[in-house]
């Protein structure tokens, strides 16, 4: 592929992470989110399905990092690689991508976490992450530094992202 048409085709992703972004300004909330686990009972068997996991400011800074003890560098405390979804109830790009992000945290479950954060009940970590625009993807891979995608993301590039930066496939 020649240098104009790969810059043409970065210019063209670029677009559409920027146009499937909101702004993170404060809305009302009109729905619940996703609870972290449901827990299903058919025929006297109870299973449990794993689902995205919601996290407060202080259970990331007890589950991801708590980067108010180790400000100048960042400490992964999990023991799987996480993609962590900065998100509001009101932002349509983030309503697209939420059923992706529960299908993935079913398909590769034990393999990887997926947190959500909601920038409205959060505003303080958001803050803390510089987040302006949402949905903002923290993406965590084991032993390195994370790396931050803007916009709402087809479920195929979440899976390229899961396998190459966070599975290392």
């Amino acid at each position: 592929m020649n240098i104009k048409l790969k810059g043409l085709l970065l210019l063209a992703i670029a677009s559409v992470f920027t146009l499937t972004a909101c702004n993170n300004q404060s809305q009302n909330k009109n729905s619940d989110t996703t609870e972290t686990n449901t827990i299903n009972t058919v025929n006297n068997m109870t299973t449990t399905t794993a689902k995205t996991i919601h996290l407060t400011r202080a259970d990331f800074l007890k589950k991801v990092a708590n980067f108010e003890e180790t400000p100048d560098k960042w400490v992964y405390l999990g023991d799987k690689p996480a993609i962590i979804d900065f998100y509001a109830d009101w932002c349509g790009p983030c309503k697209m991508i939420a059923p992706i992000l529960e299908e993935l945290a079913e398909e590769y479950d034990g393999q990887i976490y997926i947190y959500k954060v909601d920038t409205e009940a959060e505003q303080q970590l958001a803050a803390e992450f510089g987040i302006r625009s949402i949905p903002s993807l923290l993406f965590v891979p084991m032993g390195e530094a994370p790396q931050m995608a803007q916009g709402a993301l087809p479920k195929d590039a979440f899976k390229q992202a899961i396998e190459e930066v966070l599975l290392k496939n």
